[in-house]
């Protein structure tokens, strides 16, 4: 009877983090370059002294679905998209290369570069920092120019060029804080194929249809587990009765 216990104690504690899978990927459906994350169930063996005659569900996050989102024009010089595959290598908090495809740039009080989430994008040598400047281009490789304050059109300087790189994405992980990672921690070379279109934004590629429908069965799947634990302390209760009988 423990056994029925324990695999649907285990299957309920695994459905509420799918639920929580769905709900994050949910929540992100208007989150500007963001990657869904696909889940999955299993039946793992329970190993320890003797042989493994019990299982335990579990919930796992598989891998990220890479498909692109829609693509929205905004007409904002500084929004950017990739055209295919490809990312836009930024710095991550802990000072390490991460990879994003959120392209929602801004300047930042300094002059530094970053995405909407406040992350600074790379140049040729570090973070891109702009001097003021009353027109700023992107070109398609990821060239910045900007025309100074008080300065002549004709004066228009390259300043950097944002560093477009295409990973493996097999190599590619996800980690909390969104921002994508080579598995094996090295960094990956810029890449002259990547191209991007400037005035324009990749969209997330969460359909929220789908995670809807999903968090519908994940919770269906939660009750008939909570079911399965009521049915097994009933059988218990009747068991105890016979044995009291007898």
């Amino acid at each position: 009877m423990d056994q029925m216990i324990y695999l649907a104690m285990s299957a309920a504690s695994q459905m509420m983090n799918g639920q929580a899978a769905a709900a994050h990927n949910l929540a992100n459906a208007s989150t500007t370059g963001f990657k869904a994350d696909f889940e999955a169930y299993r039946s793992m063996p329970l190993f320890g002294d003797g042989q493994p005659t019990r299982v335990f569900a579990m919930q796992e996050r598989p891998g990220v679905d890479f498909s692109t989102g829609s693509i929205q024009t905004t007409g904002n010089p500084l929004d950017v998209a990739i055209a295919g595959e490809g990312f836009i290598a930024v710095q991550a908090p802990d000072g390490t290369t991460a990879y994003t495809r959120a392209g929602d740039l801004k300047l930042d009080a300094n002059g530094v570069l970053t995405t909407g989430a406040g992350y600074p994008v790379l140049g040729n040598s570090g973070p891109i920092a702009l001097p003021p400047s009353q027109r700023i281009q992107i070109g398609a490789d990821g060239t910045i120019s900007s025309l100074g304050n008080g300065q002549q059109p004709n004066t228009v300087a390259q300043a950097d060029r944002i560093r477009l790189v295409r990973p493996a994405l097999s190599t590619l992980i996800k980690g909390g804080d969104g921002l994508f990672r080579n598995s094996d921690g090295t960094t990956a070379e810029p890449d002259a194929s990547v191209k991007i279109t400037s005035g324009a934004l990749e969209g997330s590629n969460v359909n929220p249809i789908s995670e809807m429908i999903q968090m519908i069965e994940t919770s269906r799947r939660y009750d008939l587990a909570v079911k399965a634990m009521h049915t097994a302390e009933q059988n218990d209760a009747a068991g105890s009765g016979v044995v009291k009988l007898n």
